[in-house]
């Protein structure tokens, strides 16, 4: 049997990601640019597919997660933010846009939080079921006035005939075996994929106010079990994600999975929001191995003057490429959904 060092070994191999030490992190976010092509790709301005609906700072658009129909079809779910209100509850809006060729985007359909109801949005995750091709719709919010949890709309034939009124939670907290238990209290900005015959989701769990990574599994998209203990994370709080790490994408590539996450560092400014993009690789879905633990894959070309902001990162395999989908940070502190794809 491989032993897990030599895996590791193979899949630092097959990126070619050497990450190295930067001393420069320690204010602002920076990628290491010796990562390669994927870095180069990355780090530059991209393609703008979204902005806010007001070029106003903390106006936001992002949260983008992208299918391909079996017709070509690119169909994008994202979440619209506003600039003023209480924080964490400012996604007034989840977006539906379709696109024939993956760059130019149409509006089909807005799910709106008085809707549903709840109080506000976050991440949503639109994937197809490879059973039926009907589309799955996922999001997160406070359900009903309680804490953050994954809610589900009904399965649609296309992503413009989701309804709101469907919405059911699926993955909520646990409760305690014991008064001293350290749990998530809250799930938020699941990331969904469909791989050996199960449904894979990723959240963040929310645990003494930290933002951590868990891992659920589920026959149908419907009823969600833990995988492994309920209350470990599947990704530490350590080099430059030392204080978040959270989900962004997963992506089968042959030989395993490039598993995409972000996170943010204790000594950035406002490490809440000031958030990195990262790369990592699984071969069973669960024990994740980080190939850039010393300085983050991709941050923003075009930051303002405190933020460098690259996540919520959506990979989509093109022919023989990945097209990136991300929320990035603009000059005046408005967020955008921008595409990054090869550079030739």
């Amino acid at each position: 049997m491989i032993r897990e060092s030599v895996l590791v070994a193979l899949a630092s191999a097959f990126f070619a990601l050497y990450a190295i030490a930067d001393d420069s992190l320690l204010s602002h976010p920076r990628a290491d640019m010796s990562l390669g092509a994927i870095a180069k790709q990355l780090n530059a301005p991209g393609i703008t597919i979204l902005k806010p609906d007001k070029d106003e700072p903390e106006w936001w658009a992002g949260a983008p997660s992208v299918a391909r129909d079996k017709d070509g079809v690119f169909w994008m779910a994202c979440r619209m933010r506003a600039g003023e209100g209480e924080r964490g509850l400012r996604g007034y809006e989840i977006r539906i846009l379709r696109s024939s060729e993956g760059e130019h985007f149409e509006k089909v359909l807005t799910i709106k939080r008085e809707d549903v109801p709840i109080p506000g949005f976050e991440r949503p995750a639109l994937l197809i079921d490879p059973a039926t091709n009907k589309f799955k719709l996922y999001a997160c919010g406070p359900w009903k006035e309680g804490p953050w949890s994954i809610i589900k709309f009904d399965d649609a034939a296309t992503p413009a005939e989701f309804l709101a009124s469907t919405a059911k939670p699926v993955i909520v907290p646990r409760e305690k075996n014991y008064e001293r238990d350290q749990q998530p209290i809250e799930y938020k900005d699941p990331v969904i994929v469909c791989a050996e015959n199960k449904y894979h989701c990723y959240v963040i769990g929310y645990v003494r106010r930290n933002e951590r990574i868990f891992h659920f599994v589920s026959d149908d998209g419907e009823k969600w079990q833990p995988v492994g203990n309920p209350y470990e994370p599947i990704m530490d709080l350590s080099g430059w994600h030392d204080f978040f790490v959270r989900p962004a994408s997963v992506v089968f590539t042959g030989a395993g999975h490039l598993y995409v996450y972000e996170g943010s560092k204790t000594s950035w400014y406002d490490p809440v929001y000031n958030v990195a993009t990262g790369l990592a690789y699984t071969f069973d879905l669960h024990r994740v191995i980080d190939l850039t633990p010393n300085a983050p894959l991709a941050v923003s070309v075009t930051p303002s003057e405190h933020f460098a902001t690259f996540r919520y990162s959506s990979w989509l395999r093109v022919e023989n490429a990945f097209w990136v989908y991300a929320e990035v940070t603009a000059p005046n502190d408005t967020k955008e959904i921008r595409l990054f794809k090869p550079v030739l």
